[in-house]
């Protein structure tokens, strides 16, 4: 059974710093492209960010220079390392990996940042 578990998420200042982690399980995890997304309240589900299986990434111009994905295929595990964090990040952060037509998204974490 494919499974996408994110953890990580919180309450954090503006300016401040926190990483999401994503467990990925039943999968061949080196394989597979892996990416972080975003949904505001009443907005669209966004790409944040993505890692291709050779270690290639992505990002959304909204977090170019402040959030950094990576991955550790050891730890069948990709992060999104979040800094200089602004209000508008605000949302429910989700996994998403895949490979060729197979996909998965993973539950969601909540970042929210406020003072």
């Amino acid at each position: 059974q494919v499974q996408l578990v994110e953890t990580g998420g919180g309450l954090v200042q503006p300016g401040g710093s926190l990483r999401l982690s994503c467990v990925g399980s039943g999968i061949r995890f080196d394989t597979w492209r892996m990416g972080w997304y975003r949904q505001a309240p009443g907005k669209e589900r966004e790409l944040v960010a993505t890692i291709g299986s050779l270690g290639t990434t992505n990002y959304a111009d909204s977090v170019k220079e402040r959030f950094t994905i990576s991955r550790d295929n050891a730890k069948n595990t990709v992060y999104l390392q979040m800094n200089s964090l602004k209000p508008e990040d605000t949302a429910v952060y989700y996994c998403n990996g895949g490979v060729g037509s197979i996909g998965a998204w993973g539950q969601g974490t909540q970042v929210i940042v406020s003072s």
